[in-house]
């Protein structure tokens, strides 16, 4: 049986010192070109902090830099999940609405029917879960392309997160169409999205720990290897005997389930359910997967350049904020950031090949 090819390596990884030919020495030029490439984002990344930090003294705080990661955490988590999509070289356009869908099903869970924080919580993660098979079983054994697929699903959940309440919000007190509510927000939900653990919020917490479970899933673990195979090249992976339907579905699965537990911490956060919350976290979550793949020249999906990527929104956001820009501009700010490191990203995938 022919042998699957190693994926190439991750993000920091070491590699042995190639020897190059006389007539292909690079120029110091190019030398330079490469390490603009390759560690621009993170050089530029700290120099906004540096910039934030003399003109704004409250920025350079720890309780700011708590405060940054506690608005990225969720955006970053449901990153983590398009990224993941996109290591089969797919793409998951659900992930808003299932943020959406999963707020008002726990909060419906929470408030309308009682059943109590931890089930609530299930529920909450499950249909995540349930609606990343729905796109894998679409893809995969109806053979829809992944765009039109998740495309299709994300206004199907969009408007199933609608029908739940009749469009309402759901807050304390609140009944389905003025009934009278069985349950409401407790304590012990809302410490999931509001508590702390030595200072450090939960959400926060959260972030880390899935951030490196999802690191080593990818680069350390055989299941990770073949997701990045398949979408290195998926007729190659087939013919080595690499389950491609399985894994593509798989991808869509752990999509969905983080999407789901970025919805959880939502609307344990808010403390409420309310509509359509889940809109912007696709944007969001698209920019943060395409903006790390300028992160240390990856020019592919990984992890850690996702993670990076939401934080350096984060940053250049707070910043905006306490030099008061005005609100409507972070839109446009966030798009010149990813036009930016789609420029840097795509330039140096050009410029290896070229060189190639």
């Amino acid at each position: 049986m022919t042998r699957l090819a190693e994926p190439g390596p991750a993000p920091g990884d070491v590699l042995p010192a190639a020897r190059v030919p006389e007539g292909k020495r690079r120029t110091p030029l190019a030398c330079v070109r490469d390490a603009v490439f390759r560690y621009g984002l993170l050089i530029l990344l700290v120099a906004l902090i540096v910039l934030f930090a003399v003109t704004q003294p409250a920025f350079f705080t720890v309780f700011n830099g708590l405060s940054i990661l506690l608005s990225v955490a969720v955006v970053a988590i449901v990153a983590l999940g398009v990224t993941i999509s996109m290591s089969v070289d797919g793409f998951d356009l659900s992930v808003g609405s299932n943020v959406s869908f999963t707020v008002m099903l726990t909060a419906a869970s929470l408030v309308y029917w009682g059943l109590g924080p931890v089930l609530s919580l299930l529920i909450g993660l499950a249909a995540g879960t349930a609606i990343g098979l729905l796109n894998g079983l679409l893809i995969v054994v109806a053979r829809v392309p992944d765009m039109l697929a998740t495309l299709g699903t994300m206004f199907v959940f969009a408007g199933a997160s609608l029908l739940i309440t009749a469009g309402q919000s759901i807050a304390n007190g609140a009944g389905y169409a003025g009934a009278t509510p069985r349950g409401s927000f407790t304590e012990a939900f809302t410490w999931f999205g509001q508590g702390d653990v030595l200072g450090v919020p939960v959400p926060v917490i959260v972030l880390v720990v899935v951030t490196v479970a999802v690191i080593v899933f990818l680069a350390r673990t055989r299941a990770g290897r073949l997701l990045r195979a398949v979408g290195g090249n998926r007729e190659a992976a087939r013919l080595a005997g690499a389950h491609v339907g399985r894994l593509r579905v798989l991808a869509y699965v752990v999509s969905g389930f983080l999407a789901g537990l970025g919805g959880v911490l939502l609307t344990a956060r808010l403390g409420r359910g309310d509509v359509n919350v889940g809109a912007d976290y696709l944007l969001q979550a698209v920019s943060a997967a395409l903006i790390g793949f300028a992160v240390l020249g990856a020019n592919r999906p990984n992890a850690f350049g996702t993670v990076v990527g939401a934080v350096f929104v984060g940053v250049v956001l707070n910043g905006l904020t306490m030099v008061n820009a005005p609100y409507y501009a972070q839109d446009f700010v966030q798009g010149l950031l990813l036009v930016g490191a789609l420029v840097v990203s795509f330039s140096a995938l050009f410029n290896r090949k070229a060189r190639a």
